[in-house]
């Protein structure tokens, strides 16, 4: 009885593990069939025996792409190419594991600072891992990413078949591959001819950047291609897919040695289109230096020692004018908008630029151009040419240069029209650096600098210079030269009525250094303005130097009116302003400056002011940036003032309680 009890007992225990391995395996299987935003690949497991296989008999990692990365997918779904036969949680994830599709080729695994991890260029979705044991122990994970996995694949006419191809395969049996339109036969020629073959069959997992031939159409393009710049489309060691890449993070190419140095990154422009870009830090005589673009046609092409990406034109190659690159950019790239401007305005501005031997554009993106505020000035011809004459200096202008130029100062570089003036300024060093241009009242940082071209630099700005986008006191609080003139209208609520639209104003601000002066001239008084306690006296005189009426002066304006009178009366908040104003030849602000300039000059109670930033125009007025403030030292007077007389009296309040306290006490 007890011998029938026992074996009874054994049975139930023995069916009660199959039961639980059988529920164990079909574990995978149910969450796959029963998650709704999983069916499309599910039905595609279902009918792919080798797949079921895995499945049922082997360790495995499957990567599922949800129902949505299937909308966004065009072409067959390759389901072994999802699927490794071995089992990785997503700590256990490395550099490469081998997929269990024809010729095993390999899935890249990248992570970046944000922690995520991608798979080629599919994210691993967090906290949606599912980790199983089979009916035979075997152990199972299953990652859901955004994106379905494309392996490499062959064209139907191909000869023969083609697994797992190398980057130096890749090249030769292009025209076999499904390319779409894009061929590599220049490239490869090149390749062929400069007898580069190892640097593309090196083992390893690197990232090649392929020009197609759409990017060899001048003639003698081709023949630039050398080994240096064959080297600098390779990013050795390093696996970089789009959707992983950190953009704008330079990465050493294979150009990169004593005498050449040549750097690689990847960046997204607003529109989504991938592009990448070589930066020849040091050149020689055959590789200038400064950045080339190239977009992306083709991405994300994995194969046995990395991943392809095939690109619109060869980095490097510094061989289009200034005035090509904006045609070349301009039909559906990132300066269409800058090209369609200066089009619309005539034929003069381009031939300009094509006149210059040496030309630096500073060219609006495409969304620089999406402000209500420039539609109206569009159609007005002659003051869009002055706006887009704004954006082009009569020089050769990196951010090098302009650094050199900044080290004293804010760099300062005249436009081709000589009476307006660019001011640059350089933050931070290296890869951190950033550059802003103001220009006509705005504020515009560069996005993207030094694009190279034979006879000039490119920078393209976030901002349409010359098109006010802010109030007057936006532009003060903004503004790093204006810093102490919105300190203390602050502190004295000077700045209060700065906003009003309602307004014009024409406000002569003194410069950050024009202050720094009156401490040296005036120590005493300029003491006291920066105090809260003379907080009347400041607001004062801000006030000499804030003019209001229904229009605005420019510096031409007041010039004119200059000729006719002695004295311009200009009316202010409290009284009037009297004021000359005059041309003059000098030299160009500063005493660091190298060449003269003809600009204007402030007269004011027989003292002569330059003016160092003429016609900053905000939306409601203009600001005039001088050399030194309207002051004088009475117009701070102590005695009398607020500030002594409350101090007295609290002395002789003092005074007066111990005296009393003193008597009574007695």
């Amino acid at each position: 009885m007890f011998a029938r009890s026992g074996l009874s007992a054994l049975a139930a225990l023995v069916l009660l593990c199959c039961c639980c391995s059988f529920a164990a395996a079909a574990d995978l299987a149910d969450k796959l069939r029963d998650d709704s935003e999983l069916s499309q690949f599910y039905s595609l497991l279902e009918q792919n025996p080798v797949a079921n296989s895995t499945l049922s008999l082997r360790s495995c990692t499957i990567f599922v792409p949800t129902n949505e990365a299937f909308q966004r997918h065009k072409g067959p779904t390759h389901v072994l190419y999802h699927i490794t036969t071995a089992a990785f949680s997503k700590d256990q994830l490395e550099k490469a594991v081998s997929s269990d599709m024809d010729g095993n080729p390999p899935l890249y695994i990248t992570k970046n600072r944000n922690g995520d991890i991608y798979v080629n260029n599919a994210r691993i979705i967090p906290s949606l891992s599912v980790e199983l044991t089979n009916r035979e122990g075997k152990r199972q994970v299953m990652h859901i990413i955004d994106e379905v996995l494309e392996p490499l694949t062959a064209l139907p006419s191909a000869k023969a078949e083609i697994n797992n191809l190398d980057a130096l395969q890749f090249i030769q049996k292009a025209d076999q591959l499904n390319l779409g339109d894009n061929k590599l036969r220049t490239y490869r020629s090149q390749m062929t001819l400069m007898k580069k073959e190892t640097l593309y069959q090196a083992p390893g997992a690197h990232t090649f950047l392929l020009p197609v031939d759409e990017g060899f159409k001048l003639s003698t393009r081709s023949s630039l291609v050398d080994g240096k710049v064959i080297d600098g489309h390779v990013i050795p060691n390093t696996v970089i897919f789009t959707a992983a890449s950190q953009h704008d993070e330079p990465k050493t190419s294979a150009a990169f040695e004593d005498q050449l140095k040549v750097t690689v990154s990847f960046f997204k422009q607003k529109d989504g289109k991938m592009h990448v870009k070589s930066n020849t830090i040091i050149g020689d005589a055959k590789h200038p230096q400064g950045v080339v673009l190239a977009e992306i046609v083709r991405a994300n092409i994995p194969v046995k020692n990395g991943v392809v990406h095939l690109i619109h034109r060869p980095l490097m190659i510094i061989d289009t004018t200034v005035t090509q690159f904006l045609q070349d950019n301009g039909e559906n790239g990132a300066l269409r908008k800058f090209y369609e401007v200066i089009m619309d305005a005539g034929g003069a501005v381009l031939e300009g630029i094509n006149n210059l031997s040496e030309v630096t554009i500073l060219a609006p993106s495409n969304e620089a151009w999406n402000i209500s505020s420039i539609d109206n000035i569009i159609r007005d011809r002659k003051r869009m040419t002055d706006i887009l004459n704004m954006h082009i200096i009569k020089d050769r202008l990196n951010v090098e240069k302009i650094r050199e130029k900044n080290a004293n100062m804010i760099a300062q570089v005249p436009t081709v029209n000589n009476r307006t003036f660019l001011y640059f300024n350089v933050k931070g060093e290296g890869t951190d650096a950033v550059v802003t241009v103001e220009g006509g009242g705005v504020n515009a940082t560069v996005l993207q600098a030094d694009v190279a071209q034979t006879n000039g630099f490119v920078h393209i700005i976030d901002r349409v210079l010359g098109v006010p986008h802010t109030t007057v006191l936006g532009k003060l609080e903004s503004d790093p030269m204006m810093s102490d003139t919105y300190k203390m209208g602050e502190f004295s609520h000077f700045n209060d009525q700065l906003n009003n639209t309602q307004r014009r104003y024409t406000f002569f601000v003194p410069r950050d250094k024009g202050w720094q002066k009156t401490e040296v001239d005036y120590p005493s008084a300029h003491k006291k303005l920066f105090m809260r306690d003379f907080s009347y006296h400041s607001k004062n005189l801000l006030e000499r130097h804030l003019v209001i009426a229904d229009h605005v002066f420019t510096m031409k304006d007041l010039a004119q009116m200059s000729l006719t009178t002695d004295n311009v009366v200009l009316p202010t908040f409290r009284d009037s302003l009297k004021v000359r104003v005059e041309e003059e030849a000098g030299h160009l602000h500063d005493e660091y400056a190298s060449h003269e300039w003809t600009g204007y000059v402030l007269l004011w109670n027989y003292k002569k002011i330059n003016v160092y930033r003429p016609d900053v125009e905000c939306t409601n007025g203009i600001i005039h940036v001088i050399d030194y403030p309207l002051l004088e030292e009475k117009d701070i007077v102590v005695s009398g003032g607020s500030y002594l007389q409350e101090s007295s009296i609290c002395i002789m309040l003092a005074n007066l309680i111990m005296i009393t306290v003193a008597k009574f006490l007695n």
